[in-house]
């Protein structure tokens, strides 16, 4: 292919192919020629013009394929553009010429219809350059139109309606002509052809004025007949056309009330003419088509929203008027059916229009219509009801009518307030319209339908606005037991309380509990008292049950109360027995056989609801008792024939229901419960779905859910993937009717968004019944198998036997079977054959025998090659594709290539559309069904495709969607191996994108769909082979498109697209500004775009969809283009329904920030891009925004979080920063947070929360002491509440006392209100809701108090200091009581479920037994904060009882609640109850930290460690935990375990810190009792230790149950996974993973390591004397480990930490108490011996730290150790020498070794000694060669003054006979330091630093050994001299100094006169 890539088509190459490659390279060198011709240089395009048209004239007389007359037309209208124009007329009179040829022949026809689609591209490119042969073409085209087929008639539409754009007003002339010839394409037999003509008007409606005008009745009839048999396309098509036409009419000369007029008569009467409409009227039969009418429907949707927003805004009322006359007027209503379609297609028009047109300000006012014209419609039928004249009372019809319109405007109405949620709030407080009260009063009205819509329309009100579901349910339930004695009141308030009912199950928050109590009332009384009235007796019977189903939607928390009193209600509502059931067969009349039949349907519907949402209840009793009432329904089946044949028809319709509720109980019961009842249920199943008498349900109702979805397909487009599927729905039950509520009011109360629609009785009937036939087939016994007998049945009852894997059963039944699944794949009923095909694929599944499956294949074999009808080819074609479904693919290469090669033959068979699309269609599933097996079949698949493709007419498209599913299931095929590099790969490469651009300029909106996901695909497989350049823009181009399965599609490939290419594709898509609409909002980004997209639509796959893009973009490429995503954010916020100007932020930042994503030309009005955006879309703006929030940090620079570095880098690069944005976060979060809408009001307080614990520790750089929050104090003080105030008053930032006491007043009341708890008279809520509401509130206050806390142990006067200190102290009281009750109530909650019987029966403090389910979540969320705060509550006082009264709590206080009852006998002392709430932190802690679901609970984690560290601080608690080793040693083991499975360096280093407090409360308890036995025993000896602590007698330590030993372990772990070279195992693995050298640690690994060797060195202090013997080897192994780890690899961090902390932990072990026990000391001895030996083994780096950090570690052990340890040889030697090499080292080490040497100089004489002895001369050397070389340095000037101090130490330290020779040496070295006068002035700093240091000391020491000193000068007169000097030299200085210090005080004048002249 890549030889077609050149201007001209390569013809020797052509040449060489085959008819069909020749095809495709002739197809694919046209599409690289229209992209190469507009970026071709014009005069290279001059320059072979003439070759090129004639290529292309060549090619046009070739008889080309469709794509490819397309392609060509554009091309050769291109060249002429581009090129020279003047021949063009001569390729005109060439096209004219052939379409005048007589030439009819089938091979001639594509070269005819290429040349008609030459003159519509030459037309629209060249526009009026060709004027003077435009009547002449057109003449020609409308002549040959008259003797063309379908296929001609299409394309000279689509040639005629280039033509028209093309040449604009030039083509008035011809407009009746063309308007005449389109006239009749538009009611065409081909579908195509009418789509065609449709798009011709309205392109020829832009210039012809009459269309609109005279001619506009006309136009609008033939459209009505165009409607008439019409498929979803055509109504797409001619509604825009005849909606545009209305709409220009409408805004410019036409009355709304003409336009209306016009449609209410073709509603009324459809598209027949006068005499026709007449007579039909005269019969009383109606001829209007759901076609008509839904097209109708379509179009004044389309009229409208041409007309726009504004236009409906301001003529609403007018419209709405209208629109009721319409569904009022009786010809519209004739029969149910049509009265439910006619309903539905008006509340389409207000739906459609009013929810996607209209923002929220105008939704209200919309909505404030729509209530005005319910109540003056509901107070005409109420006053024409009370009127005394007989003449005038309201008729029948009239009650009929006004129920229709208020129907839909109910319906529309309850749309409204949902969609607007917490923003209609203002709609229930207007008092003008009256909302409430107006949709009650229709709950009073004489028709069911009218009843039952404004019962719904109250369950929109409280699914929109929680808190009026109680109320609402209140004012019913008391109007009701007000008004019992009215049928219609009985009936409406009923229905009205099961709806609100039904609300409950979409509002998170509940109502009370006691409100099920209520309900459950009101039903009984309505059972009990329905036979005392037999006028309402049918009412009341119905009430009651619904009320009592509606109740079981509320789950089994409250039903579980009222199941006794429901069984009672069962019971009585059936015969108690069998024999009961026959003697009421003799009593009774029709009436009362009409109520008991209607009453036990309801009783059986209420039994499904229950069955449906409270399973938890179902046990074995309750089934057992259901059972009995069940039993005689099941009975009473079999006596209904003869009631009705008693009674008449007066009962089937009751009798119909009663069915109907048995079947569905029935489908939901486990069948094994009722087996004994499967004879007769059985016989009834199979008398109603075969019975004469059987109102069979509507096909297309029925058998789609039998039917594979993928096979669904061949039907056309799915109703799901339709914007219209609300109203086109009606077209699929025209037999039946469609749903409506009243069918079954029951449903009124399901979960739901949309009303329910259930269908009519009779047709659910025939659904129930085959459901349960499918039920309880898999379990009948075989014999009775032989009853099948309904197609329906089978399919479904062999899904359930697949499903359950049960057989089938014996040869004959499975004979039977299949002779009805075979006849059925060969029915006439395309979706009865589909139907089968799939029963077929689950018999072979349920027979599981591949000789079977075989057999069934080849008896379609044999049928394909006998059969030449279509529907058994299309039947048994399918059947090929759909055996091995279920059964794991093809697996035989064989049957794969017979199933193949058929298929393809039938694909091929261009007679017949139809076999092809079936045939098709089996190909894609046999692909998928092969898998790998299919390769060899690719190659021949693809060219199959693509010759289809590329000559298949563009009318049968639905041989195109087959094509593009079977292009799909090549790529799955194929897959990965797309990324190859080969020839053939390549080539299929190709293939596969040439077949994509096919369909991609389909005029389908399925099959562009389809070359989308084909695109998407091959981009997933092989993305570097999909041209994102030319890909984005088609799919941006799409996105506004009328087709939602068109945007469904293009979304998705977004959505893939920007999770790896973000950027990329924002970058394609800002080419696009131009090209789409203005609503798109593309010139703020493809972002922009999506954003407009996900406000309008109301598809929630698509939604989910959108947004799963946008966060995607976010996610690649928000923090690149921060500024840009946070504007978007802030316009979508700023777009709000309440006004249309911007906030005024917008013009400031726009002023003051660089728009550095001015590529998306940004508008510049004021207004921004978006305008009157839904509530829904800002929230998910504000989530945005914490997305970008949450990016920064995760990925992010950390100048996004730190101002002063933020601007640092912002001066030197273009870069931006997240603080830099603040004002604008705030900004945004205080829109939301102060909106309309709660939803939004919640995000925005969840926005701020973030800002504020992100930002709040941020220094402002222009204010230092400031944080930058400071600033926006009073924005986000503007926009707190209760639950929000904590974060704000904990982050720091508030400091001015006014503040703080304002924001602590809302924590305040909120505290308050807690107190109050259940005193609140009235309820809105469940009670969980209260739970949540005080829990969240004292979760703010523990966060407060935590906030405090911490700031004053860092006493950095920081969160308000002292003043809000104060301001909390004064509740922590009742706090404190409030917290140990919701954490007592949290472990009662937690408690597993053995134990609920020992929970309190009335529930906890802050919850009750009925919302404990609701209430569990939310101690799960909140108890870690309070349980924190508790324990530095607890800290604080420690532990000591302070009785301030106690806390108002909302009820008594249990007596397990801590100790706190009032009650005597239980009352507990101080050290009880201190225990207790010590227990109780302890508990929940452990249990916590033991579970496995605190994975992802870091935050919890860390509150349970912070609250027990924050307990064993004080005394009391630490003795506790102290003296029960057991509770200590499972404390480890849990703090083991946390510390294994978690990495979290915080986690790790708190674990630590409790483990070191652990050991030392142990410590402490095991001191105590040593001095407790000292103390008795009266011990002396200080040296003589008591045997207490582990190990005893032993000095065994028990695993499991020594403290010392878990210690021991988890110091290791850590130790070890840090540095794994200490263990003997991993010393000799490669160093990685976590843990490796001492180099690679970081500074958390430091201070963990540091924190268990300070463990370590505190647990020989807990051990007996034999115990410390048994551990100190390996705590001496470990300390010895870490050492020479950090001596031989240490560096950087680990020396600045780890080795202080190990030095200290071994001067902790050294000087352990056990060393110089006498029962163990010789064995401490020995074991440190061995310990001095190993660490003078290390061999230490050249680094000067680690030198002195070995020899540190030597002097702990020489002065610490006793001197039995050090001074063994020939250890002391070593030592001695260590210290020898270390002052010959370079001169830091000298200095440190000086340092260290001075301590061992000043220790024992038996320790000291030696060293003097050994070190003395080496240290006298090394300062007498000073004198030769003076310091130069300030570290050599260190060592030697160290060295100075260690030799004078060593002449102290000697004895007073020998020191006097030993100052005789010092005294001359000190002078030898001491430099003359002229040395001096020019010696370096260093040298007289020096000098000065050594004449202090002589002059100190001199004094000191005066004798000496006398007789060293004497000897020595040198000396003497030098040190005069010296002494003369320091006292000049001095003198100079004070001088200079006396001049400046003398006052002397500031001009000195000259006294000396000479």
């Amino acid at each position: 292919m890549e030889r077609a890539h050149s201007l001209l088509l390569n013809e020797e190459a052509c040449s060489q192919l085959g008819e069909h490659q020749r095809a495709e390279f002739v197809f694919e060198w046209l599409r690289f020629l229209k992209k190469l011709l507009p970026a071709a240089d014009r005069a290279d395009v001059k320059k072979n013009q003439k070759c090129l048209v004639e290529q292309l004239t060549v090619i046009l007389i070739g008889s080309p394929g469709p794509p490819t007359r397309w392609l060509l037309a554009h091309c050769l209208a291109l060249l002429y553009r581009l090129g020279d124009s003047l021949t063009s007329s001569l390729t005109v009179d060439r096209c004219n010429d052939i379409i005048r040829s007589k030439d009819d022949s089938p091979s001639y026809l594509p070269t005819r219809l290429a040349a008609i689609a030459c003159l519509g591209a030459l037309y629209e490119q060249l526009g009026r350059l060709l004027v003077n042969t435009f009547k002449e073409t057109l003449a020609n085209l409308l002549k040959a139109m008259k003797s063309a087929e379908s296929q001609g008639r299409y394309e000279i539409m689509l040639s005629v309606e280039k033509i028209l754009r093309g040449l604009g007003v030039s083509a008035v002339p011809c407009h009746r002509d063309i308007y005449k010839a389109t006239r009749a394409c538009l009611t065409d037999r081909s579908m195509a052809v009418r789509c065609a003509a449709a798009k011709c008007l309205l392109e020829l409606q832009r210039e012809a004025v009459f269309l609109w005008t005279s001619e506009l009745e006309n136009v609008a009839t033939l459209c009505f007949r165009a409607f008439e048999g019409s498929n979803y396309d055509v109504r797409v098509a001619i509604s825009k056309l005849l909606g545009t036409l209305l709409a220009t009419a409408g805004s410019r000369r036409s009355s709304l009330e003409e336009v209306m007029d016009l449609m209410t008569g073709g509603f009324l009467r459809g598209g027949a003419g006068f005499l026709r409409a007449s007579g039909d009227k005269l019969k009383g039969t109606s001829s209007v088509s759901k076609d008509i009418r839904i097209g109708i429907t379509q179009s004044c949707v389309v009229f409208v929203s041409c007309l726009g927003g504004v236009w409906l805004e301001a003529n609403f009322s007018a419209l709405l008027v209208l629109l009721m006359e319409l569904v009022s007027h009786t010809r519209a209503t004739q029969t149910p059916a049509d009265a439910v379609c006619c309903r539905r297609c008006i509340s389409f028009i207000l739906r459609a229009t009013l929810g996607s047109l209209l923002g929220e300000k105008a939704q209200i006012a919309a909505a404030k219509e729509i209530c005005l014209a319910i109540g003056k419609q509901k107070r005409a039928v109420d006053a024409a009801m009370c009127d005394g004249n007989v003449e005038t009372r309201v008729t029948t019809t009239d009650v009929a009518a006004s129920q229709h319109v208020l129907v839909c405007a109910l319906l529309e109405l309850g749309s409204l307030v949902q969609g607007l949620a917490s923003t209609a709030a203002s709609l229930l407080t207007d008092t003008s319209t009256a909302l409430l009260d107006t949709v009650v009063s229709v709950l009073l009205h004489p028709s069911v339908s009218a009843r039952l819509a404004a019962a719904w329309c109250l369950r929109c009100v409280a699914v929109a606005l929680p808190s009026q579901g109680a109320v609402l349910l209140d004012r019913c339930a008391e109007r009701l037991n007000a008004l019992k004695s009215c049928p219609e009141a009985v009936a409406g308030y009923s229905s009205a309380i099961a709806a609100l009912l039904g609300a409950v199950q979409h509002c998170p928050l509940g109502i009370p509990h006691t409100k099920g109590n209520v309900v459950m009332g009101l039903a009984e009384d309505l059972l009990r008292s329905a036979t005392q009235n037999s006028r309402i007796s049918m009412q009341r019977t119905q009430a009651g049950w619904l009320l009592l189903s509606s109740l079981n939607t509320l789950g089994p928390a409250v039903v579980e109360h009222h199941l006794p009193r429901m069984l009672v209600l069962w019971r009585c509502a059936f015969p108690p027995s069998i024999r009961d059931l026959d003697m009421e067969l003799r009593r009774g009349d029709h009436f009362t056989w009409q109520v008991t039949l209607e009453g036990r349907a309801g009783a059986l519907c209420a039994m499904k609801s229950l069955v449906i949402h409270c399973r938890d209840l179902l046990t074995d009793d309750v089934i057992g008792r259901l059972l009995t009432p069940l039993a005689c329904a099941v009975a009473l089946l079999t006596k209904v024939p003869t009631l009705i044949k008693s009674y008449g028809n007066l009962i089937k319709n009751t009798s119909v229901v009663f069915r109907l509720r048995v079947y569905e109980i029935l489908a939901l019961l486990p069948s094994k419960t009722y087996e004994e009842s499967f004879g007769i249920v059985l016989k009834q199943l199979v008398t109603d779905l075969t019975g004469p008498e059987n109102v069979v349900c509507s096909e297309l109702t029925l058998l789609p859910p039998l039917c594979h979805s993928d096979d669904l397909a061949l039907l056309g487009p799915a109703l799901q993937d339709m914007d219209q599927h609300y109203i086109e729905e009606q077209v699929c039950q025209s037999s039946v009717g469609g749903g409506t509520l009243e069918y079954d009011p029951f449903t009124i109360c399901v979960k739901c968004q949309d009303v329910p629609a259930p269908l009519p009785p009779p047709a659910a009937l025939t659904t129930a019944a085959i459901q349960l036939f499918g039920v309880i087939f898999p379990h009948i016994i075989v014999p009775l198998r032989y009853t099948l007998t309904h197609t329906h049945s089978l399919c479904l009852s062999l899904l359930r036997l697949g499903s359950s894997r049960v057989g089938l059963g014996p040869e004959e039944v499975r004979k039977p079977a299949l002779g009805l699944l075979v006849g059925a794949l060969e029915s006439s009923n395309p979706l009865l054959r589909c139907m089968a095909a799939e029963g077929l694929s689950r018999l072979v599944q349920v027979v599981n025998d591949p000789a079977f499956t075989v057999s069934m294949t080849l008896v379609s074999f044999d049928k394909l090659k006998t059969a030449r009808d279509a529907v058994t080819r299309t039947g048994h074609a399918l059947a090929l594709g759909s055996l091995y479904r279920y059964v794991g693919g093809i697996s035989s290469p064989q049957h794969l290539s017979a199933c193949v090669g058929i298929l393809f033959t039938l694909s091929q068979d261009s007679t017949s559309p139809e076999v092809q699309r079936w045939a098709l269609h089996s190909l894609s599933m046999v692909m998928d069904l092969a898998g790998p097996l299919y390769h060899g079949h690719v190659e021949a698949s693809f060219t199959l495709v693509l010759r289809l493709l590329l000559s298949i007419p563009p009318t049968h498209v639905e041989v195109h969607q087959s094509l593009g599913r079977c292009l799909n299931a090549l790529l799955t095929t194929l897959g990965p191996d797309l990324q190859g590099e080969g020839q053939s790969v390549s080539a299929l490469r190709t293939s596969c994108l040439v077949g994509c651009a096919v369909m991609q300029d389909s005029p389908d909106c399925l099959v562009e769909a389809q070359a989308i996901s084909c695109l998407q695909q091959l981009h997933m497989f092989a993305p570097r082979h999909v041209n994102l350049a030319s890909l984005v823009p088609s799919l941006c181009v799409n996105l506004c498109s009328s087709y939602l399965s068109l945007r469904r599609a293009v979304v998705a490939c977004l959505r893939q697209l920007a999770q790896k290419e973000a950027l990329e594709v924002s970058e394609h898509a800002v080419a696009l500004v131009k090209e789409l609409p203005p609503e798109m909002c593309l010139e703020v980004g493809l972002e922009g775009a999506l954003f407009s997209l996900l406000d309008r639509e109301s598809d929630p796959r698509l939604c989910q969809d959108i947004q799963e893009t946008l966060v995607h973009m976010m996610s690649s490429i928000a923090t690149g283009k921060l500024a840009h995503w946070l504007k978007l954010c802030k316009d979508v916020l700023s777009a709000s329904a309440e006004s249309t100007a911007p906030v005024e932020t917008n013009q400031e930042e726009d002023g003051e920030r660089d728009d550095d994503a001015s590529v998306f030309h940004a508008k510049s009005e004021s207004s921004g891009p978006f305008t009157n955006l839904r509530w829904s879309t800002r929230v998910f703006a504000v989530e945005c925004v914490c997305r970008i929030i949450s990016q920064c940090e995760s990925h992010g620079h950390p100048a996004h979080f730190d101002m002063a570095l933020a601007q640092e880098h912002r001066l030197h690069e273009s870069t931006d920063f997240l603080v830099l944005h603040l004002a604008d976060l705030i900004r945004m979060a205080f829109m939301a947070a102060t909106d309309h809408s709660d939803k939004l009001r919640l995000s925005g307080l969840q926005t701020l929360l973030v800002i504020i614990r992100k930002f709040a520790a941020i220094p402002e750089p222009e204010f230092p002491g400031h944080v930058i929050l400071e600033q926006y104090q009073a924005n986000v003080s503007l926009c707190h509440r209760s639950l929000n105030t904590y974060a704000w008053i904990a982050s720091g930032v508030v400091s001015d006392l006014r503040d703080l006491r304002r924001v602590h007043q809302l924590l305040a009341s909120s505290l308050v209100k807690v107190q109050a708890g259940k005193e609140v008279p009235s309820q809105l809520y469940n009670e969980g809701t209260s739970t949540m509401e005080t829990l969240a509130v004292l979760k703010a206050w523990a966060e407060v108090d935590q906030r405090i806390t911490s700031s004053k142990k860092e006493d950095c006067g920081g969160v308000g200091g002292p003043g809000l200190l104060t301001l909390v102290q004064t509740d922590l009281a009742t706090l404190s009581r409030l917290w140990l009750a919701a954490l007592q109530d949290y472990v009662l909650l937690t408690l597993p479920q053995d134990y609920s019987a020992q929970l309190p029966a009335t529930g906890g403090t802050f919850y009750t037994a009925e919302t404990a389910e609701q209430a569990r979540p939310h101690y799960c969320s909140s108890w870690a904060p309070i349980l924190h705060a508790t324990a530095l509550w607890l800290n604080s006082t420690g532990f000591i009882m302070v009785d301030d009264g106690p806390a108002n709590l909302s009820r008594p206080v249990t007596p397990t609640s801590m100790g706190q009852s009032t009650s005597l006998a239980s009352v507990k002392s101080p050290e009880d109850i201190s225990s207790d709430r010590l227990h109780l932190i302890l508990g929940i802690s452990v249990e916590f930290l033991c579970s496995p679901h605190s994975h992802d609970q870091m935050e919890n984690i860390s509150s349970c460690l912070q609250a027990l560290q924050a307990l064993l601080e004080v005394s009391w608690p630490r003795s506790k935990v102290g003296n029960d080793q057991v509770l200590s040693v499972e404390l480890l083991s849990v703090l083991h375990r946390l510390i294994v499975t978690r990495e979290a360096p915080g986690v790790q280093l708190a674990v630590l810190e409790l483990v070191r407090q652990v050991v030392c409360a142990a410590q402490e308890h095991v001191k105590e009792r040593r001095h407790s036995a000292e103390v008795d025993d009266g011990a002396a000896e200080k040296e003589t230790v008591p045997e207490f602590g582990e190990g005893r007698d032993t000095g065994g330590l028990v695993p499991g149950r020594s403290l010392v030993f878990g210690a021991l372990q988890l110091c290791l772990c850590v130790l070890v996974r840090k540095l794994p070279q200490l263990s003997p195992k991993l010393a000799g693995s490669p160093r990685g993973g976590q843990g490796g050298s001492a180099w690679s640690l970081s500074d958390s690994d430091c201070r963990q390591v540091a924190a268990a060797l300070a463990i370590l060195s505190d647990l020989p202090a807990i051990c007996s004397p034999d115990g410390s013997v048994s551990i100190l080897p390996t705590v001496m192994y470990l300390l010895m480990g870490v050492l020479r780890e950090l001596v031989q690899h240490g560096g950087g961090e680990a020396l600045d930490l780890v080795v202080p902390a190990a030095l200290q932990a071994l001067r902790s072990v050294l000087s352990s108490p056990m060393s110089r026990s006498e029962k163990c000391r010789g064995a401490w001895a020995h074991l440190l011996r061995c310990a001095l030996n190993t660490l003078l083994h290390i061999r230490n780096q050249i680094l000067s730290s680690s030198i002195v950090s070995l020899l540190t570690a030597l002097t702990i052990f020489l002065l610490t150790a006793s001197p039995e340890v050090t001074t063994a040889q020939p250890l002391q030697t070593r030592c001695i020498d260590k210290f020898k090499a270390s002052l010959e080292s370079k001169d830091p080490v000298v200095s440190q070794s000086y340092q260290l040497l001075m301590s061992v100089f000043q220790s024992k004489t038996g320790v000291a000694v030696p060293f003097i002895q050994g070190l003395g001369s080496c240290v006298v050397g090394h300062l007498q060669g000073v004198e030769r070389r003076r310091p130069q340095s300030s570290k050599e000037l260190q060592a030697i003054q160290d060295g100075v101090r260690a030799l004078e130490a060593l002449v102290f330290a000697a004895d007073e006979t020998h020191r006097p020779q030993l100052v005789a040496i010092l005294l001359p070295i000190l002078i030898s330091f001491l430099l003359d006068e002229n040395a001096l002035s020019s010696a370096p700093a260093p040298a007289r630093t020096l000098h000065e240091s050594a004449l202090q000391d002589l002059m100190r020491i001199g004094p000191q050994h005066s004798s000496v000193f006398k007789a060293l000068m004497a000897s020595s007169p040198h000396m003497k001299a030098r040190v005069e000097a010296a002494v003369k030299g320091n006292q000049e200085s001095v003198n100079a100094k004070t001088t200079q210090l006396q001049v400046p005080s003398k006052t002397s004048p500031s001009i000195q006169l000259k006294t000396n002249f000479l």
